[in-house]
């Protein structure tokens, strides 16, 4: 069963509905959760950026980062759910690169995280993390769709029919 469960977190409603499948699992399993935030140095080029100190960019990137995980933290806790936390800081790789080299660094049993669910232009343009982590990740990944269709589908189901392997 898993016993370290990685989850990375943007702060959006998708990664926080992710957190809330993350947490039900691990109280079910006694998983350790890793919370992580990826800043990306070069999402914006300092070039563009006349009016704005591009330190003073990457500050605020790092507190809004750390922003996240002291609120997904103090979630985890209130749970009762034992985690650790890391804000990851990347020179251009792509936010799933990462990811996956924490996961097999830690090294993780699981990955937990919120996904969009764009489709069309919205997904050419803006990618996928869940899609690109699923595709390259070195173990399980659960993702937890935006919407109807996300965790709160599983309101009303006891923790072991939804995650316990069949026989």
């Amino acid at each position: 069963m898993y016993k370290r469960i990685l989850v990375p977190l943007d702060g959006s409603p998708p990664s926080k509905r992710g957190l809330d499948e993350a947490i039900r699992i691990a109280k079910f399993t006694g998983a350790t959760l890793r919370l992580v935030h990826v800043v990306n140095e070069l999402t914006v080029e300092p070039a563009y950026l006349p009016l704005l100190k591009y330190d003073q960019l990457l500050a605020g990137l790092r507190e809004q980062g750390n922003a996240v995980l002291a609120e997904a933290i103090a979630l985890v806790r209130d749970a009762g759910v034992t985690c650790e936390s890391a804000l990851l800081e990347t020179m251009g790789a792509q936010a799933a690169q990462t990811i996956v080299q924490q996961a097999r660094d830690w090294p993780a049993d699981l990955i937990v995280m919120g996904t969009h669910g764009r489709s069309g232009m919205a997904h050419l343009l803006l990618g996928s993390v869940a899609e690109k982590l699923v595709r390259i990740a070195p173990c399980p990944v659960l993702t937890v769709r935006s919407g109807a269709r996300g965790a709160e589908a599983f309101e009303g189901a006891t923790v072991a029919s939804a995650y316990m392997p069949s026989a």
